[in-house]
């Protein structure tokens, strides 16, 4: 019998059970994440007038969690390439929980920006992990829709938090929401007992009977038999001549990361800026603080369906093309909203907003996990969304300067405008297509 790589026993099986219960077991993950990250912009007008801060000071509530989440995603790669995904991913969920809830407790700007700079490290590792573990899990053909569609799962964390808000925070006050942050703790426990390992990151080890034992595993839960595979079977790609944060920039890859980097950043720069700032600026608009949540609310709605669908495009018309697509949507949406003069053509232009920049940014996942080889996928895509953090950081802080300026609320979303045509351009010109390659065929070709 011939060798046979992973993927080709991953096609073969095609979509079925296993794929869904590992779907559903990270993106649950990542639901807790998006409440973690998202929960602050909901909070951040009570913190503002309670603590008497500036508008850049009340910016950067929303700010120290990307220094973590970009601290998270350096460091997210190395480990996980390391001691594998499933590990990784239970151990990051435990850390963002356990320094989410102590926020309940803190008196003072600084105490909250440092538990949410070290609260950040946590969900901005899980991230990445998550996008590798699907990538690394599913069939070719539907790997951009998984890929990008996780990541519904962290906006609809979004839509949580906003939900929570709006009954909690007129009745109980904004430091309750951050107690439900201690929940995702117990998940921990049950991504360790029910989620597999990645066989390719085992086999990529020299773990080849490890990894033939999850294929068996996949097997059985999809078709309710199994195959033997004797020892040796498995193809392994050849190993790429560099690996870790080097590799990154070799000569391979060098334009792919940065292209993918700059995307990323001023992505970042849009989605975290907007939803930062959303509710605040809908609230100081005259919609109150129900209205103006419930907006902000309805937006991350229409975010995670244009992250479920960007994924199910991509795979008809290629990553490239839809990328560029979903940047030129978001920068003519934004611009849309910017002059949205009534409540209606708000909440309208909100929507639009929410699906073209998640359309956008879910749909750059699949380039970064398509760019590299397994040796150092998950590094590639830390790595590049590490980098799109200091966008994240920036794009709410600077925003808070435009305001200053007294720009007002139009301004505001010209500025956001700009980073999108900036990401469309450098997609067009830079990013090279990945639709339909294997995971091997991706490491062959290093």
């Amino acid at each position: 019998m011939g060798k046979i790589s992973i993927s080709d026993v991953v096609d073969q099986i095609g979509v079925s059970k296993y794929t869904y219960k590992t779907y559903f077991l990270v993106g649950l993950t990542l639901i807790f994440c998006g409440f973690s990250y998202m929960i602050v912009s909901y909070t951040m007008p009570q913190m503002s007038a309670e603590w008497g801060l500036t508008k850049v000071q009340t910016g950067s509530l929303a700010s120290w969690s990307l220094l973590g989440l970009m601290v998270g995603g350096m460091i997210a790669g190395i480990i996980s390439d390391s001691i594998g995904r499933k590990k990784g991913l239970a151990i990051f969920t435990i850390w963002f929980s356990l320094l989410t809830f102590p926020i309940y407790f803190v008196n003072s700007f600084e105490a909250f920006a440092i538990l949410r700079i070290l609260g950040g490290v946590g969900f901005g590792a899980c991230i990445p992990i998550a996008i590798t573990l699907m990538a690394e899990n599913v069939p070719t053909k539907n790997r951009g829709f998984f890929i990008s569609s996780i990541m519904s799962f962290y906006v609809l964390g979004w839509v949580v938090a906003g939900v929570v808000a709006i009954y909690v925070v007129p009745t109980f006050g904004w430091r309750v929401c951050y107690l439900i942050g201690v929940l995702p703790v117990l998940y921990a426990f049950v991504l360790m007992a029910a989620l597999q390992e990645s066989p390719h990151w085992l086999l990529g080890k020299g773990r080849e009977k490890e990894a033939i034992e999850v294929l068996k595993r996949i097997e059985m839960v999809s078709k309710g038999k199994a195959n033997d595979y004797a020892p040796g079977s498995l193809f392994l790609p050849p190993r790429p001549k560099k690996v870790g944060v080097g590799a990154l920039f070799s000569r391979e890859y060098r334009r792919a990361t940065m292209a993918l980097w700059i995307i990323y950043f001023m992505g970042s720069v849009v989605i975290y800026g907007i939803n930062g700032w959303l509710p605040t600026l809908l609230v100081d608009k005259g919609y109150g603080l129900v209205k103006g949540y419930s907006f902000a609310v309805l937006q991350n709605v229409f975010g995670a369906i244009g992250g479920l669908c960007t994924g199910y495009v991509a795979d008809i018309i290629g990553r490239r093309t839809n990328v560029i697509i979903g940047w030129i949507a978001t920068a003519a949406a934004i611009l849309l909203l910017g002059v949205a003069s009534n409540q209606w053509m708000v909440v309208i232009c909100g929507m639009l907003v929410g699906l073209a920049m998640n359309w956008g940014l879910s749909g750059t996942q699949p380039l970064l996990a398509e760019g590299y080889p397994t040796e150092f996928r998950s590094t590639g895509v830390a790595s590049a969304q590490a980098f799109g953090r200091v966008g994240g950081f920036l794009g709410p802080i600077v925003a808070g300067y435009v305001q200053q300026l007294g720009v007002g609320f139009t301004g505001t979303f010209v500025f956001f405008a700009v980073p999108a045509v900036i990401a469309s351009f450098v997609a067009l010109f830079f990013v090279v297509e990945t639709k339909g390659k294997s995971i091997e065929r991706i490491s062959a070709n290093a």
